[in-house]
Order: structure tokens, then sequence, then C-alpha cells
């Protein structure tokens, strides 16, 4: 793997995963849009997290608690010291929401899969429908750190109001507010189209290659820095329309290039459109 990211580390390959699907304190885990396209095969050994039902409350518009987390791990063989390796599908959207929630919980060894579920396809490596079974673990979850890597609503406000620098990785005609969601989607989620005051659209795609993986740290930088004038000292707020897209550009900023104040905010516009009074602005 390229070392010109701030944390190599970070990322994996296809190649890399296909040598440790035997590896002991390795748990592959895929997290889809699509949830029908783990039974439909997977990378062996891998588990499934479903973004809606094991990392979201069931009533609550928040995540898991914390015992709900270590219920998680522990079904799952997932140890405080397991590496967890997310991928998916998306160009690994979800896989990058799934590694932001973990991380919610402290959780530190924690990677990619570059290229995702379409490159471990694309070069016809192998694929089972059979689900794994781990021993259970004794994970003992940390207390959740929002305030590291989330941001809430009254937050942005106040970023807003500071003019500090928000990312809108949304679509342009989502940023525009011509559309609530991207194309081919129901439009749905807000009664307001636009986008957060000062924010600047940088869409989440501009980062990755057409086979999914993350395009090298200097491409990053000149789109990030030298386009939109970032710079790795500055408190970042990114956001898109329920997290998932966001948590990708946070990905990037954080671990390829190497930002240490980046916070994703999660109600997105799906909670910034309907906000009574929230400021929008529109081309």
């Amino acid at each position: 793997m390229t070392n010109e990211y701030a944390q190599p580390d970070a990322l994996v390959s296809t190649q890399w995963v296909a040598d440790n699907l035997q590896t002991s304190n390795v748990r592959i885990v895929e997290s889809d849009e699509d949830l029908l396209l783990y039974g439909q095969g997977h990378v062996p050994g891998s588990i499934m997290i479903d973004w809606v039902n094991d990392l979201n409350d069931r009533i609550r518009r928040d995540y898991l608690d914390q015992q709900g987390f270590e219920a998680l791990c522990r079904r799952n063989g997932i140890g405080n010291d397991t590496t967890v390796v997310f991928y998916g599908d998306k160009s690994n959207w979800w896989a990058c929401y799934a590694l932001w929630v973990f991380r919610l919980y402290g959780h530190q060894q924690v990677r990619i899969m570059n290229g995702g579920r379409k490159k471990w396809v694309d070069e016809g490596r192998e694929m089972t429908k059979q689900i794994p079974a781990y021993p259970a673990s004794d994970y003992k979850a940390q207390a959740r750190t929002d305030y590291k890597i989330r941001a809430f609503r009254d937050q942005v406000m106040e970023h807003v109001r500071a003019s500090l620098p928000l990312v809108d990785v949304r679509s342009p005609k989502e940023y525009t507010g011509e559309m609530m969601h991207m194309e081919a989607y129901p439009q749905e989620g807000a009664l307001r189209g636009g986008h957060i005051p000062g924010a600047r659209s940088i869409p989440w795609a501009r980062a990755a290659n057409d086979d999914g993986t993350f395009k090298s740290a200097s491409e990053l930088r000149q789109i990030y820095e030298v386009e939109q004038h970032l710079a790795p000292d500055q408190n970042v707020v990114a956001y898109c329309r329920i997290g998932e897209r966001s948590s990708h550009t946070w990905f990037v900023l954080t671990y390829l290039l190497g930002y240490p104040s980046v916070r994703n905010y999660d109600g997105s516009w799906t909670e910034w459109g309907n906000l009574v009074g929230a400021p929008i602005e529109r081309p």
C-alpha cells in the first residue's frame, strides 16, 4: 500500500485480506447499503454488520448504546485487540460508516479494504454463502466519545456562526437544493433543499477511483486543499443526507490526509433541512 497517506495502515488491499482470512485476531466485516448482497456471496469468513438493525437504536435517532455495542462485538467474536477490516458496496460508504461507529466507542484497530466489495468481485476472488460462527468474546466497550468525531446540530450552528469550514459531500443538485436525494433515489427526507450556509461542495465521489479505491494522497490534497482551501489545522465538519457519505469523507480527511479535527454531522440534511428556523443557502 502506498506510504504517502498520513496513516497508510488504515487501508489494506484485497490481497492482504485474502492472505489473512484465517488470522485469528482479524475480523472481516461487510457493511452494505444493499442488505441483500451479503447473502448472495461474501468474503469467506466475513460477518455482516447491518447499518439499520445492528448499528442504530431501534427507536431513537441515535446509535446503539454501550451495552449494545458490547453485545454486537461479543456475538461476532470481536475482542478489544481484534483488527476489524470493513468493506462493502458503494465504494465503501457504509464500510466507512461502520468504522466510524466503531471509533465512536474507541475501537483502535480498524481498517478499510481498499476498493471494497466491487474490487474483490472484479478480481474474481473467492466468495461464499456460508455464514461463519465465532466463539463469543468478552468485549468491554469504552464510553462513547461523540464529542471527538461527531457533530450535533447546535455545534454545527456554532460552526456556521464562527465561519468555520463545513464540507457538503452530497451531489451538486442536492447542494443547490434542486434535489433532496441523489438521482434515482426517492426524493424524501427533508422539507427544504439547499445547503448549510458557508458549506463547500466537495462530493464524496471525487475521492474515489472508478474501481472503488481511494485516490492518492496527492490527488486528494489537490481536491481538498488546493481547490477548496482546507488545511490540516482547521476544525472541519462534514455532512451529507444521513451521515454515510460524509463518513467516507471523514475517513479520507482523518486517516488518509491526517486532519486531527474532523467531525461527522450524522444528522446531516435530514435533520438540518427539517429544523424550524435553521439557515439555508441556495445559489
